[in-house]
């Protein structure tokens, strides 16, 4: 995939307002409600014969900048900003599902949002239905006259899996659903799923967009026909982003693709390392030459990204959690959290963490093994890195 060569100065300079004060940083724009100079500039305002910002709750001038910054960098027509990635996947769900209606979707997913598929959607009425991820006949095969929305994560969270995005694509247009990817993992620095004929990218900005850790958001960019009727759901759904976070995420915007490039370096090396330990059965990075879909990772992808998640071997043994924790456990440098995305190595047990509440038979599905682990390879020195996974290692 090529690199937008505009897009770091789009990063810097897009969706910039300046106010009458003439600040150069943006300005937060943290107020609950925006007043009017006559009653009847208010009623304009209320019934859209006047543009402008009525109440934060769904317009705000610092979140908008964050939206439009964010769409630019997405090469999309719009953006809605959320509260977390989990607001998004729900004000999605809420403006484009009804009951009786089908969600195409795959056990490849993050483990929370399986979760609320099947436990929220499911009590008003929306089926869900699983196709393999990496399988595009599957998904033709799985489709129903039913089925409204197609959601998947490429590349997924843990095992870095990867969707044909073109495909998919096509297979939504064909059957009238709308296409949904969940860009969280690469951003928009590494991948643009709009691109490749995708109706909606997602985002938890929680993670590699915020980049350190500080703030919870999410996002959902497309086309503005699209987005427009999200935008509509905001305003009865209260899934509306804060200001001062929109603030955060917005400047991290700036520095995104060098904290992107920086974190792909770090996460092959690590991978590479990996791959070549004999206590390792398996290593999940698509920027290795080994991954299966090597060549599909290339062409839709700039970088492998900065997940990596490898299992020990014998991984489905019955002591292979004991393993995997005592790696986990003796880490010293490697940040013992189910987040992702920050400037600080992270490493969790996804079976015990964050794909706890699935069933065994889900987990085994989904290829969550007792032995799997997750790495979101941070900014430190890459050889720090690999000294402090060798020296845990030396305890199995």
């Amino acid at each position: 995939m090529k690199r937008d060569p505009n897009f770091a100065t789009n990063a810097v300079r897009s969706g910039t307002k300046r106010s009458e004060f003439g600040e150069h940083s943006e300005a937060i724009f943290q107020t609950s409600s925006f007043v009017f100079k006559t009653a009847k500039d208010a009623e304009d305002h209320f019934s859209g014969n006047s543009s402008g910002f009525i109440y934060s709750r769904f317009t705000n001038p610092t979140v908008e900048m964050f939206e439009e910054r964010l769409a630019k960098l997405e090469n999309a027509e719009s953006c809605c900003a959320t509260a977390s990635g989990m607001a998004a996947i729900f004000l999605l769900c809420l403006t484009f599902l009804r009951s009786g209606d089908r969600v195409l979707t795959t056990p490849s997913l993050f483990g929370a949002t399986i979760q609320g598929f099947e436990t929220i959607l499911k009590k008003f009425g929306v089926q869900i239905d699983y196709a393999n991820l990496t399988d595009i006949e599957d998904w033709s095969k799985k489709i129903t006259k039913e089925t409204k929305l197609l959601f998947l994560e490429s590349p997924s969270n843990p095992r870095n899996e990867l969707a044909d995005l073109s495909k998919i694509a096509t297979l939504a247009k064909n059957s009238n659903s709308i296409s949904v990817v969940d860009n969280c993992i690469l951003t928009p620095a590494l991948q643009n799923p709009l691109d490749f004929g995708i109706d909606l990218s997602l985002h938890s900005a929680t993670k590699f967009i915020d980049g350190q850790g500080r703030a919870l958001g999410g996002a959902i960019a497309g086309s503005k026909k699209l987005v427009e009727k999200m935008k509509q759901t905001m305003r009865f759904s209260g899934f509306s982003l804060t200001p001062f976070n929109a603030w955060i995420l917005l400047k991290s915007l700036e520095t995104l693709k060098i904290r992107m490039d920086a974190h792909s370096i770090n996460s092959k090396k690590v991978a590479e390392w990996l791959d070549s330990n004999k206590k390792v059965s398996n290593v999940y990075y698509p920027g290795l030459k080994t991954h299966p879909q090597y060549a599909l990772a290339s062409k839709q992808q700039q970088t492998g990204g900065a997940l990596v998640s490898f299992e020990i071997l014998n991984p489905w043994d019955s002591c292979a959690k004991e393993k995997a924790w005592k790696i986990i456990d003796n880490v010293n440098l490697f940040s013992r959290t189910g987040n992702l995305g920050d400037t600080r190595s992270t490493i969790t047990h996804p079976a015990t963490t964050t794909h706890l509440k699935l069933s065994q038979q889900q987990q085994n599905i989904a290829g969550i093994s007792p032995g799997l682990i997750r790495l979101s390879v941070g900014l430190e020195e890459t050889q720090d890195l690999i000294n402090d996974l060798d020296s845990s290692f030396g305890y199995l």
